[in-house]
C-alpha cells in the first residue's frame, strides 16, 4: 500500500519530471530538425560538422523561454480528470506562442537571415509533434498506473441530493481519473439510498470528522446547492483539523453558462458564470491571428479586389463601398465595409430590411457578389482596423439587435467576442434568412470552445463551403 501511494505523495516531483521532458523534447527536436531539414549538409560543405554555436544558442533560448511561457499557458496545471484534448490544446497554444515570440525577436533584432527558415519550419512541426506525443504517452501511462491501483485519490461526498448523485455518476464513470469514491455523508431520503450507484451511506454530517481521522481520505467533495451556505460553513468548521483537500461542487448546472471557471481577483475567489475567452494570452493570439491573416489575404486578393471595385462602379452609379453601422464586441457599434450590391437609395423608402431570398433590391452584379460572398471582402479592412475578427459571430445592425435581444435567448452573448467575417454558424449553413435561434446556438458554441485551431478549422472549411451557399443572397 505504501508503494501505491508514492506517486500521489510525490506529485510535485512528477510535475518537475514533466517539465524536464518538455525541455528535452524541445532541444532534441531542434537538433534533429537541423539534420532532417538538410541544413547540416550546407555547413558540412563549409567544413563545419555538428550544430553551430549560433544555432545551439537559439535552441537553448527557446528552452529557457518555454520555462516561462508554458506555465502562463496553463501547461503545467493539474490535468487529472480533464479531457486530453484540452491538455493538448493548452500545450499547442504555448508552443505557438513561443514561435510567435521567436519570430518577433528575429524581426526586431534583424537576425532572422542568419538562420535557415527550413530549419525553423521543420523544428516547429517536429517539436510540436514531439511535445504532443509525449503528453499522449504520459496520459495513457498514468491511466494504466491508476488502473493498477497506484496514484489513486480516495474521496467522499458530502451531500445526498440530485447534485451528489450527478457527481457520483461522473466520478465512478471516469475511473481513469484515479478518483476512488468511497461513499456519501448526509441525511438521505429513501430515494437517495436507492440512487447512489450501490455506494454506501457512510454516516451523517457528525460522523464525517471521525471517519476522516480513522481512514486515509485525500479529498472531501461538498456537493450542495448554493442556498445551503450555512451547512457548508458547519462542515468546514467540523473539518478544521483535517488535512484532506476540501472541494466545493456548487449546483450551477441549471444556469446558462459560458466559459464558466474559477478565478482570483484582488485575492478574492470568484466563480465566473459567463465570461469572454478573449482575455490575457488568448486575446494576444487572436489579435495576432487576425492582423497577420487579414494583411496576407488583402495582399493576395488585391487584383480581385480592384476588379470587383471596378465592377461595382460600372454596374450602378454611386460609391464602391457600402458603409453600414453594425454591432461588435461588448455591443460597441462600428461602420462595416462591403462592396455595394444595391442602388444607393434602395432603403430610403423601405427603411432597414432583413435580407431574404428572392428579393429584387440587389443589382445583377450585386447578386453575383452576394451569392459568392465576395461583397464581404472589404471587411478584412475592418479586421485590420480592429473592428472585427476573421472568425466570429456575424455582426448585426443596431435596429435588429434591439429587436432580437428580447426574442432570442442569450442573443447578446454573441457580443462577448468580436464580430467575424465567417463563423461556425455560417459554415454550417445558418446564414441569411435562416433560423436565428440555431445561428445563436452555433455562435455560443464557438465562444465556449474557442481556440486558435478552431479558428483555423473554420477558415479552412470556409474555403470549401463558406463562399457559395444556397442561403447566401
Amino acid at each position: 500500500m505504501y508503494y501505491k501511494g508514492m506517486l500521489k505523495e510525490h506529485s510535485s516531483i512528477v510535475n518537475v519530471f514533466l517539465r524536464a521532458i518538455d525541455w528535452i523534447a524541445i532541444y532534441a527536436s531542434g537538433v534533429a530538425a537541423f539534420y532532417l531539414s538538410g541544413v547540416s549538409a550546407f555547413f558540412e560543405e563549409m567544413g563545419q560538422t555538428g550544430l553551430p554555436e549560433s544555432y545551439i544558442m537559439v535552441v537553448l533560448m527557446v528552452v529557457g523561454l518555454s520555462a516561462a511561457v508554458f506555465p502562463v499557458s496553463s501547461v503545467y496545471r493539474v490535468w487529472r480528470g480533464a479531457p486530453l484534448i484540452e491538455e493538448l490544446r493548452q500545450l499547442s497554444i504555448g508552443w505557438v506562442t513561443l514561435a510567435f515570440i521567436m519570430a518577433a525577436l528575429a524581426l526586431m533584432t534583424k537576425t532572422g537571415a542568419q538562420y535557415s527558415r527550413m530549419w525553423g519550419g521543420v523544428w516547429f512541426l517536429l517539436g510540436w509533434t514531439t511535445l504532443l506525443t509525449s503528453r499522449i504517452v504520459l496520459r495513457f501511462l498514468l491511466r494504466w498506473i491508476r488502473s493498477q491501483g497506484f496514484n489513486q485519490r480516495q474521496i467522499v461526498i458530502v451531500g445526498t441530493g440530485n447534485l451528489a448523485r450527478e457527481v457520483a455518476e461522473r466520478v465512478t464513470a471516469a475511473s481513469w481519473t484515479g478518483l476512488k469514491l468511497l461513499g456519501f455523508f448526509g441525511e438521505p431520503t429513501e430515494k437517495d439510498r436507492s440512487a447512489a450507484r450501490g455506494l454506501p451511506m457512510l454516516g451523517d454530517m457528525d460522523a464525517l470528522p471521525g471517519f476522516l481521522e480513522a481512514n486515509s481520505i485525500d479529498q472531501v467533495w461538498l456537493a450542495m446547492p448554493l442556498r445551503e451556505e450555512d451547512t457548508v460553513r458547519e462542515v468546514l468548521y467540523d473539518l478544521r483539523h483535517s488535512t484532506a483537500d476540501i472541494r466545493f461542487v456548487p449546483d450551477i448546472f441549471g444556469f446558462s453558462l459560458l466559459n464558466h471557471s474559477f478565478s482570483e481577483v484582488a485575492g478574492l475567489p470568484v466563480l465566473d458564470l459567463s465570461r469572454t475567452p478573449m482575455v490575457g494570452l488568448n486575446l494576444w493570439i487572436k489579435e495576432a491571428e487576425d492582423k497577420i491573416l487579414a494583411l496576407i489575404i488583402l495582399i493576395l486578393t488585391s487584383p480581385v479586389f480592384l476588379l470587383l471595385a471596378l465592377g461595382v462602379k460600372l454596374s450602378s452609379p454611386g460609391p464602391v463601398f457600402y458603409r453600414q453601422e453594425r454591432v461588435s464586441w461588448n455591443g460597441e457599434p462600428f461602420m462595416m465595409f462591403k462592396f455595394r450590391s444595391m442602388p444607393v437609395d434602395c432603403e430610403c423608402r423601405s427603411g432597414p430590411a432583413w435580407a431574404s431570398k428572392g428579393e429584387a433590391r440587389a443589382t445583377p452584379f450585386g447578386r453575383f457578389l452576394r451569392r459568392t460572398s465576395l461583397d464581404e471582402l472589404p471587411q478584412f479592412i475592418n479586421v485590420l482596423l480592429g473592428h472585427m475578427s476573421i472568425v466570429g459571430p456575424r455582426p448585426e445592425r443596431p435596429v435588429f439587435v434591439d429587436r432580437f435581444k428580447d426574442e432570442v435567448p442569450d442573443y447578446m452573448k454573441k457580443h462577448m467576442v468580436k464580430a467575424g467575417i465567417t463563423g461556425w454558424a455560417q459554415i454550417n449553413g445558418w446564414r441569411g434568412d435562416t433560423d436565428l435561434h440555431m445561428r445563436i446556438e452555433h455562435d455560443i458554441y464557438y465562444i465556449e470552445h474557442w481556440s486558435l485551431w478552431f479558428d483555423l478549422k473554420i477558415i479552412f472549411l470556409t474555403l470549401f463551403n463558406g463562399f457559395t451557399h444556397e442561403n447566401a443572397y
